[in-house]
């Protein structure tokens, strides 16, 4: 199914095994309330700490011979490694994620999560990468769409279930503001609605337009130029990518000591060069950046 990335992962194995580990200074004054344990002193008993992420999002978290791997695998087990303790990575459905980090079930959620403000009023993040949506199709683009305009109206769209590419495609009576985008666009010009094709995971939505059960994929820029480069020649993106976001890493609202250690190992590993190391063993270098943010959505 992950045509040629065993190639791919042959030319950089051993990469992270030659990164310096560092030692993270000061993880901190306690923020825990007498009595409680810190979530830093929770994860160090543990001797892991969990991170939930869906599995299905390439290149960036998914399954390859029964191992989870990709770019966002690669940094939370550098952020584990300098918290000291190993990464235990969870495959949760993504939709389930969030909700499940708000209820302490992970200790982190790292999968491809666009920070927005609306998720901030639940979970704080640490921003680690940008990226924004791109759109796949056919190869030679047969229907003549584009992320712009209005050629998306009436065509069948697939997404991944919970993810902002499905808000685009929601009736704008829901609750969230940037809910319904396209639904809005093309009913204004008085042009049927796009036709969200909900799906799982990203591989379900990249199959549907593959088997010719949508016109199209619409997915975080990264995620679809993996996939298109990955299809044998039969996908393609087009046009620019759109709405560019950070990503964040999930971490409960009450846990700012461990938030505020992770801002500092990911800002370390910006630093010493590691971070880049991940970025372009991925192929993901465009989306990288200088200086993590703490809830870092755009207001």
């Amino acid at each position: 199914m992950h045509t040629g990335l065993l190639r791919h992962r042959d030319i950089v194995a051993g990469v992270i095994a030659l990164a310096l580990s560092f030692t993270l200074s000061a993880c901190g004054t306690r923020t825990a309330s007498s009595g409680e344990r810190s979530a830093l002193d929770r994860i160090k008993k543990a001797g892991k700490i969990t991170i939930a992420m869906d599995a299905s999002y390439e290149p960036n978290e998914f399954e390859f011979h029964g191992r989870i791997i990709g770019f966002d695998v690669d940094l939370g087990t550098e952020i584990a490694r300098n918290l000291g303790v190993p990464a235990h990575f969870q495959n949760v459905k993504f939709d389930k994620i969030l909700p499940a980090v708000e209820s302490k079930k992970y200790d982190l959620g790292m999968s491809s999560l666009t920070d927005n403000e609306q998720r901030e009023q639940s979970l704080d993040f640490v921003t680690y990468f940008s990226a924004g949506t791109g759109l796949m199709v056919k190869a030679g683009n047969p229907l003549k769409l584009s992320p712009v305009g209005l050629s998306l109206c009436g065509r069948r769209i697939a997404v991944q279930e919970g993810t902002t590419q499905e808000d685009e495609l929601v009736p704008k009576s829901s609750a969230k503001p940037e809910d319904g985008a396209r639904v809005s666009k093309c009913k204004q010009a008085g042009k049927r609605a796009p036709v969200k094709v909900s799906l799982p995971d990203q591989d379900a939505a990249n199959r549907a337009l593959a088997r010719g059960h949508a016109d199209a994929v619409l997915a975080d820029s990264p995620v679809a130029s993996y996939a298109a480069k990955e299809s044998g020649g039969k996908l393609a993106t087009t046009g620019k990518a759109y709405d560019t976001a950070p990503y964040g890493i999930a971490i409960p609202k009450d846990e700012s000591e461990l938030r505020d250690a992770i801002q500092k190992i990911v800002k370390n590993l910006i630093g010493n060069g590691i971070y880049k190391v991940l970025t372009d063993k991925w192929g993901v270098s465009d989306g990288g950046i200088t200086d993590p943010k703490i809830n870092g959505a755009a207001g």
